[in-house]
């Protein structure tokens, strides 16, 4: 469908939509802006294919949609600490955030929504799969979602797994931090600023336990809840290619970066956008 110009084609049922007809170096209008917004909201997460993006170019499209602001763990491109360089090298087997998340809910305020730049692309793998999180809330049934809408989640920043996966990245960026030093305490369904729908907001990779019981009583369900929330019918799957932008809601959604490209270079630039306090 057009939107003020634009083309917006979903890309599966559940979530996702390429955008056409924008050239994101160049300055957007308000109309263009709150298209690209309404599709945001719509589909969760929007591609655009083919861009060419300076930093500065990058960093004035990011600042119509919100407020850039620093990755704690990772140092960002000189001049623009607000671009985290994403880089996994030839030699490197553990891939940064290759694991299902939602970006940095071990923060007190976590972002809004996240915008990637593919630069550097292998020549197949490192595909981004993404989950539409109202569905997989809504899929619960009544009694699980009565239990779960009274409940507060612990976000910790190092919690098992996704440590590994910063490995390789921190060798060469580490602003210095261990990793395990941010804690946040967000509710188990938070309820978007925006739409007003309820959406899941736990994640494998930085969820450890439910407040107020212990992680023996709270790993069954979050268990549960892991699985369930990445199934194939609330997904979809995003093929890179030099140039590409993905920007999704990730007060809404979970993401897992794929590491199948051993032996090739992969590099992108990242923006994350304030946002607000989960209730």
């Amino acid at each position: 469908m057009l939107q003020n110009s634009i083309a917006v084609s979903p890309v599966a049922g559940a979530i996702g939509a390429e955008i056409a007809g924008v050239d994101l170096s160049q300055d957007l209008s308000d109309e263009t802006v709150g298209a690209i917004r309404r599709a945001l909201l719509d589909h969760l997460v929007v591609f655009f294919r083919d861009q060419e993006l300076s930093p500065d170019r990058f960093m004035a499209f990011a600042g119509r949609f919100g407020e850039p602001v620093a990755y704690p763990f990772v140092k960002g491109l000189d001049g623009y600490p607000e671009i985290t360089p994403i880089l996994k090298r030839e030699e490197d087997r553990n891939n940064f955030g290759g694991i299902w998340h939602s970006d940095t809910t071990y923060q007190q305020v976590p972002p809004m929504g996240t915008i990637l730049y593919g630069i550097d692309i292998p020549p197949y793998g490192g595909d981004t799969e993404f989950a539409n999180q109202y569905l997989a809330y809504e899929a619960l049934s009544e009694p699980m979602r009565r239990f779960l809408d009274g409940l507060t989640a612990v976000n910790i920043s190092g919690k098992g797994r996704v440590q590994q996966t910063r490995t390789d990245m921190l060798k060469h960026s580490s602003v210095g931090m261990k990793g395990d030093e941010l804690v946040s305490r967000h509710p188990v369904v938070r309820t978007h600023p925006e739409t007003g729908r309820k959406a899941l907001y736990v994640n494998v990779a930085h969820t450890t336990h439910f407040e107020g019981m212990t992680e023996d009583e709270s790993q069954p369900i979050l268990e549960f809840l892991f699985r369930h929330q990445i199934k194939a019918e609330f997904t979809c799957r995003f093929r890179w290619t030099p140039g590409a932008v993905a920007f999704w809601d990730n007060r809404c959604t979970q993401h897992n970066p794929i590491n199948d490209y051993h032996g090739f270079r992969r590099l992108m630039h990242r923006i994350t956008l304030g946002g607000d306090k989960p209730v």
